[in-house]
């Protein structure tokens, strides 16, 4: 199987296509790509960047994808002006199957049964790559949060089928910080409100590692007394905006979406145990209600009666997580004498330096490392992050999800 990886960040996305494809193609050695992911931001045309794209590896090799912050490739990390972000394999074909559901946002847990249905999963796969538009509707002109596609939901959908659950990983795709609709590449065209899927073989499969980042406030439990969906009220009786209020010392927090440095995070181990990273999930605050009754998170899974710790993003923890996450992960599979084939790095968009305000990029450690070890990879900035995290793939919030594919036994090539 032949790899490459391809950059482009141009004002013309034709050009854009082109560029991108041609290093790709030239970094692999690369004659004829049988599956191509791509990864645009918010200001590439979708469909003038595919014509530039198809000028270059025709028309038989479907590409996945869609709309992103930005890309991180061997050489790049970008999200200012107009990135794109291409890997292109060869010999692939024959490994990966690949579906797409319409209709997202009328019900999620049915465009994943659908998906599912379509792809039909066998005792042979290894994986499933899932790709889906997080934004249902924009931010309102009234200063609304956004209406999001909700992850869990999806992955119900996909988890549908009798027996033991594929590993399920992958991304809510989000093209830019205002949180303005998104766009997929579902084989051989653009769209919205899509669910994509990739069903992967044993002849490649998937090792990985969650990268985190934020720590506890203070360590105590608080329990959630008033919720809807994903909408919080009260905490310990308290309207949960004056309790905020007063974690800041202010009110500027309320102009923030998403929220600066705080998280909403959830412990999926054994209360009073500890916060083990691997096992809290925390959800991004995407804003406050216009009434300022309430605040909006990324996902619904934070129903009444959920105990919860307040999160602040850490940016020295976030680097730190990266760099030994990142070496585990590559210790991991050269102790076991696989050998990689290609990454994938799916990156929360809130971990960029700029949105940080932190000097480095986290995603520098990965890059540094995968290079290192001649790892071909693509990057790209998220809005939600899909892994197994405590016994289920779970959407995620403030994580890079770092997914190496390595080469299956030899009964299965």
């Amino acid at each position: 199987m032949k790899v490459g990886v391809g950059y482009a960040n141009c004002a013309d996305p034709r050009a854009a296509g082109r560029e991108a494809a041609a290093q790709a193609l030239a970094a692999g050695g690369i004659r004829r790509p049988d599956l191509l992911f791509a990864f645009i931001a918010g200001t590439v045309a979708p469909d003038a960047f595919l014509e530039g794209l198809r000028s270059v590896v025709g028309e038989a090799a479907p590409v996945v994808g869609g709309s992103a912050v930005g890309v991180i490739t061997p050489r790049e990390i970008s999200y200012r002006g107009h990135p794109c972000g291409l890997l292109a394999l060869e010999g692939a074909g024959t490994c990966i199957r690949l579906a797409a559901a319409e209709n997202l946002a009328a019900d999620e847990s049915a465009a994943g049964r659908r998906l599912l249905a379509d792809l039909a999963p066998a005792p042979g796969d290894a994986c499933l790559l899932v790709f889906y538009d997080s934004i249902r509707r924009p931010p309102s002109s009234q200063g609304g949060p956004p209406e999001l596609n909700v992850s869990a939901r999806l992955l119900a959908g996909l988890a549908a089928s009798p027996g033991p659950g594929l590993p399920v990983f992958g991304a809510g795709l989000l093209g830019d910080y205002g949180f303005a609709p998104t766009v997929q590449f579902h084989g051989f065209g653009a769209g919205s409100q899509r669910a994509v899927g990739l069903l992967v073989s044993r002849r490649l499969l998937p090792r990985h590692r969650i990268m985190h980042g934020c720590s506890p406030l203070d360590g105590v439990l608080h329990r959630v007394t008033r919720a809807a969906g994903n909408l919080l009220f009260e905490i310990d009786g308290r309207p949960v905006v004056e309790m905020i209020d007063g974690l800041y010392g202010s009110r500027e927090w309320r102009s923030g979406r998403p929220v600066d440095l705080l998280t909403i995070g959830r412990y999926l181990g054994e209360p009073y145990s500890g916060t083990d990273e691997d096992l809290t999930v925390n959800r991004l605050i995407t804003g406050v209600l216009p009434d300022g009754a309430g605040i909006a998170l990324f996902e619904p899974d934070i129903p009444e009666g959920a105990e919860i710790l307040f999160m602040i993003r850490d940016a020295e923890k976030m680097n730190a997580s990266a760099r030994r996450q990142t070496e585990a992960l590559l210790g991991e599979i050269r102790a076991a004498g696989e050998r990689p084939v290609f990454g994938l790095y799916i990156d929360c968009a809130g971990r960029t330096a700029a949105y940080s305000q932190t000097s480095t990029e986290e995603a520098s450690e990965v890059q540094r490392l995968l290079g290192a070890h001649g790892v071909p990879f693509l990057g790209f900035y998220s809005g939600v992050e899909i892994a197994p995290c405590g016994g289920a793939s779970r959407g995620l919030d403030w994580t890079g999800v770092l997914l190496v594919f390595v080469e299956g036994p030899a009964d299965d090539r």
